[in-house]
């Protein structure tokens, strides 16, 4: 049994039901994800391009004057069209060596590496598929330069609020002294805006989260109908928690490689978590991991941050 279906019967024999949204992404699930991000409502990818693309040589200052010449490894880095500007920028003062975008996506990596290649003329694109944490493991044991790691975003809003110090911790285990981690963080704001980024008029959110049903049914031999599931999305403005849903319509037993799956009309498959943090938040995270905070870039309107923590 694969490590996909295990972690699918898990989740959907568990109570509540729940599946893992590091799979949302095959090759349908990116091509979707890619028009959430260009959607009215998600405000995020904006932001944080524009953090990136106005605060360029702010950033690249910053980073040089810790370290003349490191690594960049980028954990889930999609397209790589914000971290470009700071890929970029290193280049063109000789101070970045290897790029090692992680993605568990290979349709990722294989787009990043054909794409940056020569874009980035001298600089090694060595992409890695698999786990965040094993791949940075790897990363270390191909080259000793010091890290730059980035964690862009918001993907750490992913991560449960009572996991995110223990994540980090392990992250903390897998660099070295002066190493550095750059995390996107989308901050707290008007719960509205927050809650329409998750459930935007076009329906890609939705499509988005069914077509993890639809995975299961082509790799796992699923018989999912998706039409008889609708989306979901809530917003608690006090704990920050955004999270996502599938919600079965009616009465209905799905099979999953023989496994019978019995789902009562109305319940839940709880699909997601997107956190939302303040900025007193994230510095006493960094604290209690193990990290001092460095160094944080906004957008004007104060909605994004990209905050640097270095590894003491």
């Amino acid at each position: 049994m694969n490590q996909f279906l295990r972690d699918v019967l898990r989740g959907l024999q568990s109570d509540p039901k729940f599946l893992q949204s590091k799979y949302f992404y095959d090759r349908k699930g990116d091509a979707l994800f890619a028009k959430i991000m260009a959607c009215r409502e998600y405000y995020l990818t904006r932001c944080e391009l524009e953090i990136f693309s106005r605060q360029t040589r702010q950033i690249t200052d910053f980073i040089t004057a810790q370290h003349p010449r490191l690594d960049i490894v980028e954990l889930g880095p999609g397209n790589a069209v914000k971290s470009i500007y700071l890929l970029r920028a290193l280049r063109e003062r000789k101070a970045i060596e290897n790029y090692f975008p992680v993605d568990i996506s290979g349709n990722i990596i294989q787009f990043l590496e054909k794409r940056l290649a020569g874009e980035l003329a001298g600089v090694q694109v060595r992409g890695l598929n698999g786990e965040y944490l094993s791949m940075l493991a790897k990363a270390r044991t191909l080259s000793r330069n010091i890290k730059l790691v980035l964690f862009l975003g918001s993907n750490i809003g992913n991560i449960p609020l009572e996991g995110v110090v223990r994540f980090c911790r392990d992250l903390r285990r897998q660099l070295s002294p002066g190493d550095l981690l750059l995390i996107g963080v989308d901050l707290k704001k008007n719960p509205r805006q927050i809650r329409a980024a998750y459930d935007d008029s076009a329906g890609y959110t939705r499509r988005f989260n069914l077509n993890l049903l639809s995975r299961i049914n082509r790799e796992l031999g699923g018989d999912f109908n998706t039409r008889q599931f609708g989306h979901y999305a809530t917003y608690d403005p006090l704990s920050g928690a955004c999270r996502s849903f599938l919600v079965s319509l009616k009465r209905q037993d799905v099979l999953i490689a023989g496994t019978r799956i019995a789902l009562r009309e109305n319940e839940l498959i709880y699909m997601e978590i997107s956190q939302k943090y303040d900025l007193d938040q994230l510095s006493g995270i960094a604290r209690q991991s193990g990290f001092e905070p460095v160094a944080s870039f906004l957008d004007r309107k104060k909605w994004f941050a990209d905050v640097v923590w270095r590894r003491t």
